[in-house]
């Protein structure tokens, strides 16, 4: 009976063909991919030094009420640049390979969600994070800003309050803070708590103890 070749009889480049056909057919899947991540990095993270002296200086209250919230009281997504809203800016600035329409729609790139790990290869699989979320910023002191200022803070790209993450994940996450929700890739709660706290500290919001508390223990995970 004829005995089958092994493996590592077969010549080398039938082994590298077959492995680009793989890629490549890899490369269609509008799903979660393990793709390389895409950048995903909101300007102005602090350093593990600068975010606890910003932590430090929050002022601590109870949390307010939801009372009259309405996230239209926060204008978004407004347009920033040419055709292009917040939204739009923001994935282009956290994807890889982000091709747009004349309408600045994204059709096609990657986007790493670096909350869970999951890398996405359609827009329609991401959202834009408020990383202090709409209501929360309500209840810590937006109440009384004005409209203004509100959608400022909404469609904020000079700090790291807008980052494109899965949207499955965003909508779990809601409007809690880090003492009932923390992305549920642990390697990536030390970021998220400078995230959080210099937002805070540029806006002038309050937190609570308990908040306070849970960002406490995100920033001892920093190694700088």
């Amino acid at each position: 009976m004829p005995i089958a070749p092994s493996a590592t009889s077969f010549p080398r480049v039938v082994h590298r063909a077959a492995a680009l056909a793989v890629a490549a057919l890899a490369g269609t899947c509008l799903a979660a991919v393990s793709a390389q991540p895409a950048s995903a990095t909101p300007p102005g993270i602090p350093s593990k030094a600068t975010a606890q002296s910003q932590l430090n200086a929050l002022t601590v209250a109870s949390q307010g009420s939801t009372s009259g919230y309405s996230r239209d009281l926060f204008p978004h997504w407004i347009t920033v640049s040419g055709s292009c809203n917040t939204r739009e800016q923001v994935l282009k600035r956290d994807g890889t390979s982000v091709v747009v329409d004349s309408s600045c729609a994204a059709t096609s790139g990657r986007w790493y969600s670096p909350y869970d790990g999951a890398t996405w290869t359609a827009a329609s699989d991401v959202d834009i994070d408020h990383v202090v979320p709409l209501a929360e910023a309500w209840r810590s002191g937006a109440n009384s800003w004005t409209t203004s200022r509100r959608q400022s803070f909404a469609n904020d790209l000079t700090g790291p309050q807008l980052i494109a993450v899965t949207d499955n994940v965003n909508q779990a996450k809601g409007d809690q803070d880090p003492s009932t929700w923390q992305p549920p890739l642990s390697s990536y709660r030390c970021t998220y708590s400078k995230m959080w706290i210099t937002v805070k500290y540029n806006w002038n919001l309050t937190l609570q103890s308990s908040e306070k508390s849970a960002l406490q223990s995100m920033l001892n995970t920093c190694a700088s």
